[in-house]
């Protein structure tokens, strides 16, 4: 069988020169720049790491029994944040991953070495774009780069109908600095195919259908939390569109703190898409008294550009928690698919 085309086909170019980095592995801006602090102090982390390893078992093996026990507890720890020691393991049981790949034993092999993919030179020309300031990913034809492009492709291999998409990238990078390639290669199956939530992979179809189903729901959801806001939305011709499409394409991958992104697939991953309505909502709430003097451009480039203090994971998070969306969504889910629906039936008439 014809091997497809490879990171082994290029030379990886030299190492750039090291370069002061966060605890994420994000190059800073310049050796003088400062940061907020994050995480929390060494001893009281040390015990949420002990709780965490207690709840979840040796490799994980008492993870299923205590979700069972105790599910409010395992939501509550979940929203203030998995030990970022311990991310990869519990992103992998609570996604349903694991299992996925215990079934599967020697596939992602068979999908990265022996299969090709049309997708493989698009692959090869976007990996670049993703992460671009993290370690792993910087060297050009590097470890992290080569890494990246073996889960996109196995992916469009695996899935040919959705094949790859430039969006993906975020989503597998992301996994790549808390797992291995068949771990994340998994879990970005699980998240498209629907082992634990609803399916993604609509997010990625030709005509990213279901992109536009969710920029319905929340443009739903602004008139009917932030009315005021909504209506001059309405009057500036603002909508979702225009500044929401990466905040479900990547979950918040793309252009979001890191520690903010973090925190949001911690709880995206237990509690499904419902998080990326809300934390949507809570920026604009946050935001909100700004927002409505705003006019077009300046709207535009704020939505795009959230200030810092926004973007505390310990003051947007508890604001995204308090907001119910799931009757509106259910509605709004109703509304659009007769919308759809109708506009379908006009087309094949």
């Amino acid at each position: 069988m014809e091997r497809g085309r490879g990171f082994d086909d290029f030379e990886p170019e030299p190492v750039p020169p090291e370069r002061p980095v966060d605890r994420y592995g994000f190059i800073k801006q310049s050796v003088n720049s400062s940061s907020a602090k994050d995480g929390l102090p060494r001893s009281r982390e040390a015990r949420r790491v002990r709780k965490w390893r207690k709840m979840i078992g040796v490799g994980g093996s008492d993870w299923k029994h205590y979700v069972r026990r105790k599910p409010h507890v395992v939501k509550r720890r979940i929203r203030k944040g998995i030990p970022d020691c311990l991310r990869g393991l519990v992103w992998q049981l609570i996604s349903g991953s694991r299992d996925l790949l215990l079934m599967n034993p020697g596939v992602y092999e068979q999908l990265v070495i022996y299969e090709t993919s049309a997708s493989e030179l698009d692959i090869i020309r976007d990996i670049s774009r993703t992460f671009p300031t993290h370690v792993f990913f910087q060297q050009r034809h590097g470890p992290g780069q080569r890494s990246l492009y073996n889960v996109l492709k196995a992916y469009s291999v695996f899935d040919r109908a959705v094949g790859y998409v430039q969006g993906m990238g975020f989503l597998a990078g992301l996994l790549l600095l808390y797992m291995s390639e068949e771990d994340a290669f998994w879990l970005l199956v699980a998240l498209l195919k629907g082992a634990v939530h609803a399916p993604m992979e609509g997010l990625y179809q030709v005509g990213l259908p279901l992109v536009q189903q969710y920029l319905f729901q929340f443009e739903h959801l602004v008139r009917e939390h932030l009315p005021k806001l909504g209506e001059h939305f309405s009057r500036e011709m603002i909508n979702p569109s225009m500044y929401a499409s990466q905040w479900f394409i990547t979950v918040f991958s793309y252009s979001f703190p890191f520690p903010l992104a973090l925190r949001i697939w911690d709880v995206f991953l237990f509690e499904g898409i419902k998080i990326v309505f809300k934390v949507g909502l809570a920026l604009l709430k946050y935001c909100h008294d700004d927002l409505v003097h705003l006019s077009f451009e300046k709207l535009i480039y704020a939505l795009r550009n959230f200030p810092e203090d926004a973007m505390n994971p310990d003051i947007l998070l508890p604001m995204a928690y308090s907001i119910k969306v799931s009757r509106s969504l259910s509605e709004s889910k109703i509304k659009y698919e007769k919308k759809h629906g109708k506009a379908k039936e006009r087309i094949e008439a």
